[in-house]
């Protein structure tokens, strides 16, 4: 991947439907999901039509799944299938994985088999979908293997549109996503590279604590319009955290193109945007081993 020609890196987007079919997650959920971005239509595009999408724009793309299954009963799109196909467009795709805490020393062995035998460099956790607290000892096992492969673990955290006006929330609890729950991983694992996905709704000024206070906690800018950002989160993505704000997207309910036009309407300094957009996130998939 040449970073000097990309003009951004999407550090969040989903893969929703597999070669053949199957969605990632439950169809209501994903349909309630769409009501809450007003995304009805949008297309759930393959691996191959990503690559293709990013690369017409000169960008590169993250790609995961949220395996639920525990909590669900829906199977996930393999882990496999989305890496083998972003290896098949190593110039603009970038695989994580999932694997449910709940899983245990099994999820352990797949997370090391995904990074050494597939190239996976993160892992895509969903505490409120999944139904675990961060902080729960149980995801430890995970986390301890993630951060001595040198890879990262990205958090959704603040509000789900997943569920959302669904009878009960479709079993979805916010609680597990509230930032300061990972605040403990960052201390019980200070070598772990942690992104805090989202403007954290209602919890910003929680994850603008731990990102600050925590040396390799970074926060992504998906799943929201710029223009609807809190001034407190612009601020800082500003000033303090300027080397630790990350682009993404959520793509496909929301896309790039949208994304960025938003983004050139914010007050964000020059000097900070390509550090957004691209240099930040460089620096942290493509670091070299430095523990």
């Amino acid at each position: 991947m040449n970073l000097d020609q990309l003009t951004a890196i999407d550090v969040h987007t989903h893969a929703e439907v597999s070669r053949d079919g199957h969605t990632s997650l439950d169809p209501a959920l994903l349909g309630a999901s769409a009501d809450y971005f007003q995304a009805h239509g949008h297309r759930q595009p393959t691996i191959d039509e990503m690559a293709s999408y990013y690369a017409e724009r000169r960008m590169a793309a993250v790609v995961f799944t949220v395996d639920a299954e525990h909590a669900t009963g829906h199977p996930r799109i393999a882990n496999e299938e989305i890496a083998e196909g972003c290896a098949a467009h190593p110039d603009t795709l970038i695989p994580f994985a999932s694997v449910d805490p709940h899983k245990g020393r099994a999820g352990v062995r797949e997370a090391r088999r995904l990074v050494n035998d597939y190239g996976v460099r993160g892992f895509k956790f969903h505490p409120s979908i999944q139904g675990f607290a961060p902080d729960d000892r149980m995801a430890y096992p995970l986390y301890e293997a993630i951060e001595e492969l040198g890879a990262v673990a990205l958090f959704h955290t603040g509000q789900t549109g997943i569920g959302a006006r669904v009878r009960g929330g479709g079993g979805i609890r916010l609680k597990f996503s509230n930032p300061m729950l990972v605040d403990d991983v960052a201390v019980d694992f200070p070598d772990l590279r942690i992104i805090l996905a989202h403007p954290s709704f209602p919890w910003q000024d929680e994850a603008l604590a731990v990102a600050t206070h925590k040396e390799h906690v970074y926060i992504d800018l998906s799943g929201w319009s710029p223009k609807y950002f809190p001034p407190q989160l612009v601020r800082y993505a500003n000033s303090l955290l300027q080397d630790k704000v990350l682009f993404g997207s959520d793509y496909p309910v929301i896309t790039p193109d949208r994304w960025l036009a938003d983004f050139a309407a914010l007050d964000i300094k020059e000097t900070v945007r390509p550090k957004i957009l691209r240099d930040n996130a460089a620096r942290l998939l493509f670091r070299e081993n430095d523990k």
